[in-house]
């Protein structure tokens, strides 16, 4: 306890050595990666330039692909630059940042995947009343809500991590700064706030995963009483294919904020952080987005565009 860590910096020992092994697996993750951000990307670009995606179900694609962005690009450049250089420094400041943005950014997805279940059951359950359960005022304000209080928990989070005293071993066993695996660092009691970070997981995590599996149990009990068995097929492989990358994303977020402290593996916290950060932002947009009739028919308009092939 006496030996306490004042030096203002952590050293993140990152997710891969310089073995012929870890050398491609990194290069499968940075593949991951820079698909990821182009798939997001042109989400965002076809739902920002075609007025017909103008609507509240792609709005809050729009809002998904812009955090799916976001939340990659938070932790693996630095773990890239960690890798390419040997640098594997990080200051109290910067491990605060990442703290603050990974908090924020999966937290408020949790709650955009919510609202969008509510739109999918909308749509599906009530399509003649959908401009009045669905109205743009709706859209907006849970968007705005999921932004907030992913960043409400962001700070909370950041806050109270970095207030411990650390102590002399500076090393965090990981990629990037996770509340979770800084808190092996602490060299006072963090009971208390692991029970807290519990709640809030309880809040931002259980609740929004209940909700969407709602959604989804009455868009499925809607659609098997549609006699129309091509309807009835894609509704499944829609609904099916939606609830696989939330059982992802969902799972892999409690897996690491869920669990006892006595139950956590440094190793498994590593590979699961970087399954639900990397991996499941590059599905989101071809589960969610790209399979989309709408968005196919604005691809193929914008394409020749861009490529300067003329369609007349």
């Amino acid at each position: 306890m006496e030996n306490r860590n004042t030096t203002a910096y952590f050293i993140l020992l990152g997710l891969f050595s310089h073995t012929r092994a870890h050398q491609f697996l990194f290069v499968v993750v940075l593949t991951i990666f820079f698909t990821s951000l182009l798939g997001n990307a042109l989400m965002l670009l076809l739902i920002h330039q075609d007025h017909r995606l103008h609507t509240p179900m792609y709005f809050l694609l729009s809002q998904l692909s812009l955090m799916d962005v976001m939340l990659a690009s938070t932790t693996v450049p630095k773990m890239a630059v960690g890798y390419f250089t040997s640098n594997q420094f990080i200051s109290l400041t910067g491990c605060g940042l990442q703290i603050f943005f990974f908090v924020s950014l999966a937290g408020g997805e949790c709650f955009l995947l919510a609202a969008m279940s509510y739109d999918r059951y909308v749509a599906v359950c009530h399509p003649l009343r959908y401009p009045i359960l669905m109205s743009w005022q709706l859209c907006l304000r849970m968007t705005l809500g999921s932004w907030s209080l992913g960043v409400v928990d962001g700070i909370m989070q950041a806050v109270s991590t970095l207030s411990f005293p650390y102590c002399s071993t500076r090393e965090i066993d990981h990629f990037f700064c996770e509340a979770p695996t800084l808190l092996r660092l602490a060299c006072a009691d963090t009971f208390v706030f692991e029970y807290v970070m519990y709640t809030c997981c309880v809040l931002m995590i259980l609740i929004p995963f209940f909700f969407i599996l709602t959604s989804y149990s009455l868009i499925l009990a809607a659609v098997l009483h549609m006699r129309s068995t091509e309807t009835l097929r894609k509704a499944f492989a829609t609904c099916s294919s939606h609830l696989v990358v939330v059982g992802l994303f969902y799972g892999a977020a409690i897996f690491i904020y869920m669990r006892p402290k006595s139950y956590r593996s440094a190793s498994h916290d590593k590979v699961v952080s970087a399954f639900y950060t990397v991996f499941t932002p590059m599905l989101n947009p071809l589960i969610y987005s790209l399979r989309n009739r709408e968005v196919k028919g604005a691809l193929r308009k914008k394409l020749p565009a861009c490529c300067g092939i003329s369609t007349s």
